[in-house]
């Protein structure tokens, strides 16, 4: 599944990054500590979180994931929406609140589970 379905498909408010609307999503996460998402996080992933500083751009970009999501309508702090568009980070805002937003995506066959766990 494409970063643009699920745009769609969630209504999603593109805040920076909307060139990469192609990129494959091949799982997702769900953290709001960094080092976790660091340590556990899977390329290609999609990251879901409340986060808005600037830092989310950088593990994004370290991790090679395919966005952020962040839940709850919080609104990304300029530096952060700066950094990821120069990083090409791509950054969707949605109004649900985590758990439904999750929910969601695992009903459109992203899942959680490491490329090597899923049956």
């Amino acid at each position: 599944m494409k970063v643009k379905e699920i745009i769609e498909t969630l209504e999603l408010e593109v805040k920076a990054g909307a060139n990469r609307s192609d990129n494959e999503i091949t799982g997702g996460y769900a953290s709001d500590l960094l080092s976790d998402v660091l340590a556990n996080s899977q390329e290609g992933n999609i990251w879901i979180t409340l986060q808005i500083h600037q830092n989310i751009v950088a593990i994004a970009s370290i991790k090679e994931l395919s966005g952020i999501i962040i839940v709850n309508s919080r609104a990304p702090e300029e530096e952060t929406l700066q950094k990821a568009d120069s990083e090409n980070i791509a950054i969707m805002v949605s109004k649900m609140p985590a758990f439904e937003l999750i929910g969601q995506l695992y009903a459109l066959g992203i899942s959680g589970m490491k490329n090597e766990d899923a049956v």
